[in-house]
């Protein structure tokens, strides 16, 4: 049977750790209903955004889709771009994990069709993991924290559409958590450049149509979408890391939960083994007593 000085002590331990994971749960609800917030706020300017691109690129083309730089391939570029959105801290389970497997058989498959892959890792975590493997990062970047916000992104997508328009690479893609619902986050590979048809991108296809929309242009299509295809990318860049908070948030909240859980579970089981102790040592004193007062009779 166990010491019960030491199962008061292993209890009291865990009862303080099971302090610390409730108040992380209760900071990670907190700060994903302020993720949320923010990423439910910017989805109507992106899907506007979205939608004017879409009628202008038509309206440049005469009703056939525009071939603005941004949406021309670079076939003879040899190199890519790989944005991996990470956290920066670590308890939320298996989020980074599964972005980082995500992001490594994507650059697997990059590097089997002989093209080189420069990676930009954002978040502590990834940083340390691709350190720890031994794998070259051209960009690392820690300074977004639990709200990004535009001016931070749009110095990386500024970089990243300069080389493309440059023909550097042959194109950019972003490896981050989707956020789907509180129950269900997946890592996904979003192609950011050359951006795709509106038709083609993700979501769109399933849609109904919509009416059409008639504009008076002023300036031309053209000169408009050499402003709005930029800000689309950098918009598309942002939402991803939007997604991203939201889904290590969801991701802490849950890992923390079943911690406090464990917690409780175990915290009922030293009591259980510490009453037994105890009881066992009442059981045994009172044999004693009952022994020697058989002895003196």
């Amino acid at each position: 049977m166990a010491n019960r000085r030491v199962l008061v002590k292993r209890r009291k331990a865990v009862r303080n750790i099971r302090k610390i994971t409730r108040t992380m749960q209760l900071i990670a609800t907190a700060r994903f209903q302020a993720a949320f917030t923010r990423m439910v706020a910017t989805r109507p300017y992106s899907d506007k955004l979205a939608e004017m691109v879409a009628d202008l690129s038509r309206a440049a083309g005469h009703g056939q889709e525009s071939e603005h730089p941004l949406m021309r391939p670079h076939d003879d570029a040899k190199r890519s771009a790989l944005v991996v959105i990470t956290s920066n801290r670590g308890l939320c389970g298996g989020y980074n994990a599964h972005v980082l497997r995500t992001a490594i058989a994507h650059r697997e498959r990059s590097t089997d069709t002989d093209a080189a892959v420069d990676v930009s890792m954002v978040g502590k975590k990834g940083i340390s993991y691709f350190r720890f493997l031994r794998r070259e990062m051209a960009e690392r970047i820690t300074e977004f924290g639990d709200d990004p916000r535009f001016d931070q992104v749009e110095p990386l997508a500024n970089r990243l559409i300069d080389r493309f328009l440059g023909g550097e690479i042959a194109r950019v893609d972003v490896v981050y958590m989707k956020f789907h619902s509180a129950g269900r986050q997946a890592p996904e590979v979003v192609q950011l450049l050359p951006l795709e048809a509106p038709a083609e991108q993700e979501g769109e296809a399933a849609e109904p149509p919509r009416s059409r929309i008639e504009y008076e242009f002023s300036p031309e299509p053209q000169a408009l979408l050499d402003d709005l295809l930029p800000a689309s990318v950098r918009m598309r860049l942002f939402q991803c890391f939007t997604d991203a908070v939201v889904s290590e948030q969801v991701a802490r909240m849950v890992a923390m939960k079943a911690a406090t859980d464990a917690a409780d579970d175990m915290i009922k089981t030293l009591t259980r083994q510490y009453n037994r102790a105890r009881q066992t040592h009442i059981t045994m004193e009172l044999l004693d007593i009952i022994g020697g007062a058989n002895a003196l009779a």
